[in-house]
């Protein structure tokens, strides 16, 4: 456990949760980062809850459709889709970001929202835009793209196609 400078409380620190199939690093800034196995994503998250993480700030998707080869740390397969959680102890003033590979095959992970409800929308933008299922998610269902609309904008693999431009009537002379 780090001990926070101002109330010698503890609080959980990425070295602290390192084990099998959670590869602490450094990340931009110094800030820790956790590289976790899909097998163990709730687990972890649920003991950096309970250790004082009490706000998801962001939980977003990435597409490294292209950049398979990228540096991660030794232990961390590399898969086409990453989704990438920043946790904070707003009383310990420490944030930890996590990074968990998700393959092409079977984008799934089990849902954030008994532990912090704030993510219901984040992991439904994941879903809409990536095509990421979030199991036992409330209400996966499109955010941004209408319901009917086929296919995920955020992948790389998305085609790009042309939406037709419609313009009024031009004004008659004046």
């Amino acid at each position: 456990m780090a001990t926070d400078v101002t109330s010698g409380a503890g609080v959980a620190s990425a070295a602290d949760l390192a084990g099998e199939g959670v590869v602490a690093s450094a990340g931009a800034g110094g800030q820790e980062v956790l590289h976790v196995a899909p097998g163990r994503y709730l687990e972890v998250v649920g003991a950096l809850r309970e250790s004082g993480y009490e706000m998801c700030a962001d939980l977003c998707a990435v597409d490294y459709l292209r950049h398979l080869e990228r540096p991660l740390p030794e232990g961390t397969a590399a898969e086409r889709f990453e989704i990438v959680v920043n946790l904070v102890s707003l009383q310990h003033r420490r944030r930890v970001r996590l990074r968990v590979q998700v393959p092409e095959d079977d984008p799934v992970l089990p849902t954030l929202f008994n532990l912090y409800p704030g993510t219901e929308n984040m992991e439904r933008e994941a879903f809409d835009m990536f095509g990421i299922r979030f199991e036992g998610h409330p209400d996966l269902t499109r955010i941004l793209m209408p319901d009917d609309w086929e296919g995920h904008p955020l992948r790389k693999d998305y085609s790009v196609g042309r939406v037709p431009v419609q313009f009024k009537e031009a004004p008659g002379p004046r």
